[in-house]
């Protein structure tokens, strides 16, 4: 998760499907950590180069299904961590995302994976893992 200074929280509408919205994500390359995954995602969903600080949260199992547009479904195993903004310029790079836009806590889209509300307060320090 990628929080701007006063709060707001990056979130992504997919060019696949024009009604979702999701935080930057995907899959781990061979070779390479959650950590650095989330790095280069960020970067190439949004622009941006990103510091992760720490896990807030680790999720899976049947309520993180999800059903692409051609049909294929998936179970994600989600590693959320918490990112600082180093440098860059918020554009999507790799065509993954329609449109990029910062959300506070009580005006998020609806969201394509059912994450508990409670990991995007700015005031959670508590590890979540379900």
């Amino acid at each position: 998760m990628v929080r701007y200074q006063r709060g707001e929280i990056l979130f992504q509408r997919s060019s696949l499907n024009s009604d979702i919205w999701s935080l930057p994500a995907g899959a781990i390359e061979i070779g390479e950590t959650p950590a650095e995954a989330v790095v280069r995602e960020v970067r190439e969903e949004t622009g941006l180069k990103v510091t992760p600080r720490n896990v807030i949260g680790v999720f899976g199992g049947k309520d993180f299904r999800f059903t692409y547009p051609d049909g294929n479904q998936v179970e994600y195993i989600i590693v959320m961590f918490e990112c600082t903004i180093n440098s860059g310029s918020l554009e999507a790079i790799d065509g993954e995302s329609a449109e990029l836009q910062f959300f506070s806590v009580d005006s998020m889209p609806k969201l394509a994976i059912p994450y508990p509300r409670e990991v995007f307060y700015p005031s959670n320090s508590e590890r979540t893992f379900f």
